[in-house]
């Protein structure tokens, strides 16, 4: 079953009363603060003075509980969560009006920096017209999970979604899988760089990819949409798939031990597969060494890159190749070789 309907106009008010009935989150959403605060002012602006706001849509799962619904709450937000989240915020007053607001109503009312609340005390009508807004929202009636991903990801289409954002929508064994993987205390506590667009799950990705195929692969966006196609297409199959994310977490977890909270080392997503192909291969007896071979291999090869831009005679090679080395840093060639020279200079 798949349904798109028009919901019954509900105000702006009814759907923040709803609050608690609402799943902003669910797996296949973007995750939140991708707007600015002046973008949520904006469309607070918008709402105020008229203009019309695009659709928002909303799983309704109370014509019975679908898979998807891991909330166990009635509806699920599937395109719109900025837009919903805006709303919100400033009804709780955690968002202001724009310093520079107009009410076109009005001009001569001094609106600028006010919160909800300000309004509601000292100039009601604008905070009824608000409150009383019509917002524009699809509800999706369905039992099939793929459906809802499908739309998601047809909804967003022409938006600039990453790829882990769209393989996040997408079904099958391994999104879940790689969602598992960012919940362990390495992703929570050891990366240090941004996850705001999946990034840590990209990661995870490439990470699940490599120990699945069993040796440095390639990690291009490519090879991991294939190995998502390779879960769904594997259905009722899927325990290979489960064997490598428990090798997976097994490797994360010496990583977790390895680094520190926020570890400077990890501040890049880019050499993961090396560092974890690294860390696999060596004897977990041998793991205590690993955190300060890495610092100074480090700063080895930022003395090297000094001493080769000055045009010194004691260049390093093998440190120089594994610069070049990590100008491609998914390619196969590239991991294989990075991982080799961290081996010979480890042992």
């Amino acid at each position: 079953m798949f349904e798109v309907h028009t919901f019954d106009p509900k105000t702006l008010s009814w759907w923040f009363d709803q609050l608690d009935n609402i799943d902003l989150d669910p797996p296949y959403q973007r995750r939140g603060k991708l707007w600015s605060d002046r973008d949520r002012a904006f469309l607070i602006d918008s709402i105020l003075n008229g203009y019309d706001v695009p659709k928002v849509y909303v799983a309704d799962f109370a014509f019975g509980r679908a898979q998807l619904n891991t909330s166990g709450k009635q509806y699920a937000v599937i395109d719109g969560k900025q837009r919903l989240g805006a709303i919100f915020d400033f009804f709780s007053n955690k968002l202001r009006l724009a310093d520079n607001f107009e009410w076109t109503v009005n001009p001569e009312l001094r609106l600028g920096g006010l919160s909800y609340n300000d309004l509601l005390q000292n100039h009601p009508k604008v905070a009824s017209r608000f409150a009383n807004f019509n917002l524009s929202v699809m509800r999706v009636i369905t039992d099939d999970e793929g459906k809802i991903n499908e739309l998601f990801v047809r909804l967003n289409r022409s938006k600039p979604l990453t790829g882990a954002e769209v393989r996040n929508a997408m079904g099958g064994i391994v999104p879940q899988l790689i969602r598992d993987l960012c919940a362990h205390r390495f992703f929570a506590t050891r990366i240090k760089f941004s996850t705001e667009r999946r990034q840590d799950q990209n990661a995870a990705a490439k990470l699940l990819l490599v120990e699945f195929r069993g040796n440095p692969v390639g990690t291009q966006k490519p090879n991991i949409d294939r190995f998502v196609d390779e879960g769904i297409k594997a259905q009722a199959g899927t325990e290979e798939f489960a064997r490598a994310a428990s090798r997976c977490i097994e490797v994360l977890s010496r990583m977790a031990d390895i680094f520190s909270e926020r570890d400077p080392l990890l501040s890049s997503a880019g050499p993961l597969p090396v560092l974890y192909w690294f860390i696999r291969e060596t004897p977990p007896e041998k793991d205590k060494l690993i955190r300060s071979f890495l610092v100074k291999f480090a700063k080895e090869r930022r003395d090297n890159k000094l001493l080769a831009k000055v045009g010194g005679r004691n260049v390093d090679n093998e440190l120089a190749l594994y610069d070049q080395l990590d100008r491609s840093t998914d390619n196969q060639g590239s991991i294989e070789g990075r991982v080799d020279i961290l081996r010979r200079r480890f042992k």
